[in-house]
């Protein structure tokens, strides 16, 4: 390590390496937005870094001010005369509107440059203005174009993408534009938060449908002369409304047959304009999932100890369960469906590689396509009681492969007689049973592998007798001389995270597998050893991760754990007490942010933040020449997240190959 981390250089605390100018710069909100949009330049829109000018100065008469970026065209001289576009950031506390540091400000360097395009953000607004200008450089029309171009400056690409123009979102600019969209219809249309999310929804289902619509030319985009008048919205929204008929007829139990897209027509222009650019198919599932599950939490999270589980942990967790093609997955506690998008991602990687190439074209990568839909509709469950939080699910599986049949609203913990009829019918079609074949929780062994977790906490008690009598964890335990055994008598209240723990693994097929994250204290509490007790009983403790205390902050700083246990047979738990076996036991010291949610970066053995050369073969910046020749080159040296999530899921891996678990 020590001989590695002498090709790293460092940076002082507080303090960012710039992605373009790799020069030291102060680490603000405002350079966070900067900072994205520079890898947005780069990364998304292809321009060199060579084109790009950070801090540039721009003569105003007697005084000199510096734009944040200025963007020159590839062979250009970089002078002030020869700026193509100029984008200023703000951080997300500046409005448009503000007098010293708003659009305003942007239009004025525009103005005492050449410069044919701008755009100002703040990470929750964006401007973009293209300014059109006669042989003697005066301005004769003022555009709001949806985008600035890439950096072969197609414009018709701007206002209508191809589906081969479209672009994978980098960084945390698909957030970005989330945020951009929901303030918009929360601004603009007067809508509250949650309406102001799902009528986005609608809109992220008509796009995602209007991808997949092959080989038909895509229909969701808006011009900017659409944009600009009102019969052109009205053109737009008619465009979009005929999309989501078809996407109400694909997803019946989404979306009722009544459902309409309620923005008003300007609203909804600029809400396609700001995401026509995207490809929502192909972007990384890591982008599309922090930007979805940020923007589900932000609206969507209730009282119910809802604390949505970060993807670094979720990765983990499915890492070392080891999901395969076959096996039935579950999490009967799902909220935005974050462990089962990862574990259907294993999935189909999997799939890919039985099928011998990484890249199929015609019918055969139509079959894959066709086995990875069939894949997600029989082997992928979630349960959650919120109805909202169903929805958000199935549009994240939607969004990321296309398995959203077996997303149910259900309180799981139910006794299985009280469950819904509709719901039951479902869940049993979906599985290939009987409806009558679901009469007791002896009866919902079904799934391979569970990944979890519950809702916990002493706001949420259990008290309903029914429910607690279908779990020897609902009743009162009494210690004997061989150890602990459940009484006749129920508990007057139990918390959900215990009971849960019964749940899963009665979902849960004998040798089945479940990660299931809890609170520490029933690992530990001397009043809770009835829990543990049973747990040895009926399960192998496979693994026990304890996460780090901010694992849910800013939230929640509850000291949780991840538990990997595997449901014994019959035969096992009627034998008694298991001979001596290993479990794999890990501590999660860094976890990649700090109590207030802001990442934490790794450091060398002196305290200093370091540098890591990116390696040019997994993220390449192309540089391409005249000839159309492309040479691989490596990224500017980044910040590395400080997170040993990886390093435990790798190190299980190996400690697996050794031991003998049948999975």
């Amino acid at each position: 390590m020590q001989a590695i981390s002498k090709l790293l250089a460092t940076l002082p605390d507080g303090k960012i390496c710039d992605f373009i100018d790799q020069k030291i710069r102060n680490d603000t909100p405002e350079e966070y937005v900067r900072q994205n949009i520079e890898r947005r330049l780069v990364l998304e829109l292809g321009y060199l870094p060579e084109q790009i000018e950070v801090e540039y100065p721009i003569k105003q008469g007697s005084k000199t001010v510096r734009a944040d970026l200025a963007i020159f065209r590839e062979g250009d001289q970089h002078n002030q005369e020869n700026i193509w576009i100029i984008i200023e950031c703000k951080k997300d506390s500046v409005p448009p509107s503000a007098s010293k540091d708003g659009v305003d400000q942007l239009k004025s360097y525009m103005n005492f440059s050449g410069a044919e395009w701008g755009m100002w953000t703040n990470g929750k607004s964006k401007r973009v203005y293209r300014w059109i200008r006669d042989e003697k450089g005066r301005v004769i029309e003022e555009q709001e174009p949806n985008d600035i171009p890439a950096k072969d400056g197609n414009i018709e690409e701007v206002d209508r993408p191809t589906r081969d123009s479209l672009k994978n979102a980098v960084g945390d600019n698909l957030l970005f534009s989330f945020k951009i969209c929901h303030d918009h219809i929360y601004v603009s249309d007067g809508l509250q938060k949650q309406p102001a999310f799902f009528e986005l929804l609608k809109v992220i289902f008509c796009k995602i449908h209007d991808e997949r619509n092959i080989p038909d030319p895509l229909e969701f985009y808006a011009t900017a002369r659409e944009k600009a008048s009102n019969d052109g919205r009205l053109t737009v929204f008619n465009r979009i409304s005929k999309i989501f008929d078809a996407v109400k007829k694909q997803y019946p139990a989404i979306f009722d047959a009544n459902d309409e897209i309620k923005l008003q027509p300007r609203s909804l222009a600029y809400v396609v304009g700001e995401l026509q650019r995207y490809s929502f198919l192909s972007t990384n599932i890591d982008v599309k999932g922090k930007a979805y599950e940020e923007l589900v939490g932000a609206n969507l999270r209730g009282d119910r100890g809802e604390f949505f589980t970060p993807r670094n942990i979720q990765k983990m967790t499915i890492r070392m369960l080891g999901p395969k093609v076959t096996d039935k997955i579950l999490d009967q506690s799902c909220g935005t469906g974050g462990f089962l998008i990862i574990a259907m991602n294993e999935v189909i990687e999997k799939l890919n590689h039985q099928a011998g190439v990484t890249e199929q074209s015609g019918v055969w990568r139509d079959a894959l396509n066709d086995k990875i839909r069939e894949t997600a509709r029989k082997n992928f469950f979630g349960i959650d009681i919120n109805p909202d939080l169903v929805k958000a699910t199935k549009m994240n599986m939607v969004m990321n492969n296309d398995g959203s049949g077996n997303i149910f609203r259900q309180d799981s913990l139910l006794h299985p007689h009280q469950w819904e009829d509709s719901f039951r019918k479902q869940f049993a079609k979906a599985l290939g049973i009987d409806p009558k074949d679901l009469r007791s929780e002896k009866d919902l062994g079904h799934f391979d592998l569970i990944a979890t977790n519950p809702p916990f906490g002493s706001k949420l008690p259990i008290k309903d007798r029914e429910t607690l009598n279908q779990y020897q964890l609902g009743h009162i335990w009494r210690e004997t001389e061989t150890g602990w055994e459940p009484t006749d008598q129920l508990q007057t209240s139990a918390p959900p995270e215990i009971l849960f723990i019964e749940r899963c693994w009665q979902f849960l097929k004998p040798g089945g597998r479940m990660g299931i994250v809890l609170p520490d204290v029933i690992l530990g509490a001397p009043g809770l050893l009835y829990v543990r007790h049973w747990i040895i009983k009926h399960c192998r403790i496979v693994a026990s991760i304890d996460l780090h205390p901010d694992t849910f902050q800013p939230r929640n700083g509850t000291q949780t754990s991840v538990l990997i246990l595997q449901k014994k047979t019959e035969g096992e738990i009627n034998r008694g007490t298991m001979p001596d076996y290993e479990i794999f036991m890990a501590q999660v010291k860094a976890i990649g942010h700090d109590k207030r949610g802001n990442t934490v970066y790794r450091r060398n053995e002196e305290g200093e933040e370091i540098l890591v050369p990116t390696d040019p073969e997994s993220i390449p910046l192309i540089e391409r020449t005249a000839t159309g020749e492309g040479t691989a080159r490596p990224l500017p040296r980044q910040k590395v997240e400080d997170d040993d999530t990886d390093l435990v899921a790798d190190e299980f891996i190996d400690w697996k190959k050794q031991v003998v678990l049948g999975w």
